[in-house]
């Protein structure tokens, strides 16, 4: 491993995302992201894929492009596996997996073709070889081409390191980010969650704001790689580690009617070290008022149909929530993320043309948004 190499660099994203994650990786300054189906690609260093890792919100995992050869079949495979340098990436103490995939290819059993490559990798280098490898070698067989790369994350990203406490069906952290990022949220006003569960959009909200970088308090699978630069890598994980003393006046405000959601919220932030940008409350959708202060977003992820069982159930609850915020909520944008469309209509709110659906929990959910309301 080189810090110059010039690299392919895939970042995967929940599908339906890949156009907020390409805008979010442009304004990190990743060369000329293109985004495609499932993941945006750009080539960089092996300081840019530990920058990626660290740094980007939308994604999901950061998968490094090492090489690539043609296999008609395995016994092929086999011998062009073992002529590969995989001591170039790999250590052989540390033990790894391979996971195949094949497509329109004349090998077409991606068990056998994972078996051969683990096997040459075993063999050659002398890597352990275990299910439970936090290094993943990814081999993906297209048209008899087997592309080979190594799954740079580990852990799936929207795991920052801080939510102990979740409650039923849990937005992630990247596709919070992300509908964030399409509510078109900067990180200089305030975010209001009125059914805020775990905390998520209000501590990815306050962290956004604080400039603090999503993957700063916990482990990749890249710092197991060979060359792993250990000092450049706590330099720049450190730069990324401390609060902007900037939106000092803004607050993020969390809500629940659920006092043991407020009591998990209160300590994911205390872990995210953003409690002091942030304020949870138990109360009914009803007691909803903006906080004192300049308006923002309100963003919010809802029980729906397929959450419940019932969507008549959620009529009551959506048609409450549409009203609180426009007689109460002049001046403010609202986001609100759920899989049926008449549950959305239910709160008349101004909804923009919606965003692409993407899934949620197993899902198909969509973000609907509005543009600045009104007086009520």
């Amino acid at each position: 491993m080189e810090q110059t190499d010039d690299l392919e660099i895939y970042v995967v994203t929940t599908p339906g995302l890949e156009m907020p994650l390409a805008a979010e990786m442009k304004a990190a300054g990743f060369t000329k992201p293109q985004p495609g189906k499932g993941g945006v690609t750009t080539r960089g260093t092996w300081a840019d894929v530990w920058r990626a890792n660290l740094e980007l919100r939308g994604a999901a995992r950061v998968l490094v492009r090492i090489g690539a050869f043609r296999a008609l079949h395995l016994a092929q495979l086999d011998k062009r596996a073992r002529k590969f340098p995989w001591a170039d990436f790999l250590r052989p103490d540390q033990p790894v997996r391979v996971d195949a995939s094949c497509n329109k290819s004349r090998i077409y059993h991606a068990g056998a073709a994972a078996e051969r490559i683990a096997r040459a990798i075993q063999e050659e280098l002398g890597t352990p070889i275990a299910d439970d490898a936090v290094i993943v070698v990814k081999a993906r067989i297209d048209d008899d081409l087997c592309t080979l790369s190594i799954d740079s994350s580990g852990e799936a990203l929207h795991k920052r390191g801080y939510k102990e406490a979740v409650n039923k069906a849990p937005m992630r952290e990247n596709l919070a980010a992300m509908f964030l990022r399409q509510c078109g949220y900067k990180g200089g006003e305030p975010v209001v969650d009125p059914m805020c569960g775990s905390g998520t959009f209000v501590i990815e909200a306050a962290e956004i704001a604080a400039g603090l970088k999503p993957g700063r308090a916990r482990a990749f699978a890249f710092q197991q790689l060979a060359g792993f630069d250990e000092a450049a890598w706590v330099a720049l994980r450190d730069r990324a580690s401390a609060v902007d003393a900037a939106p000092a006046r803004l607050r993020f405000y969390g809500s629940d009617r659920d006092a043991g959601a407020i009591r998990m919220s209160q300590s994911n932030a205390d872990r995210a070290g953003v409690a002091a940008l942030t304020d949870f409350r138990a109360h009914s959708i009803s007691d909803l008022n903006p906080p004192d202060g300049p308006p923002g977003l309100v963003i919010v992820n809802p029980p729906y149909g397929g959450r419940i069982g019932d969507t008549r159930q959620l009529y009551a609850l959506y048609g409450t929530l549409g009203k609180v915020l426009l007689n109460r909520f002049a001046g403010w944008r609202v986001g609100i993320i759920t899989n049926e469309p008449a549950l959305a209509r239910v709160t008349d709110l101004p909804f923009l043309p919606p965003t692409p659906a993407i899934s949620h929990g197993g899902l198909p959910v969509t973000l609907y948004r509005t543009g600045v309301l009104g007086g009520g």
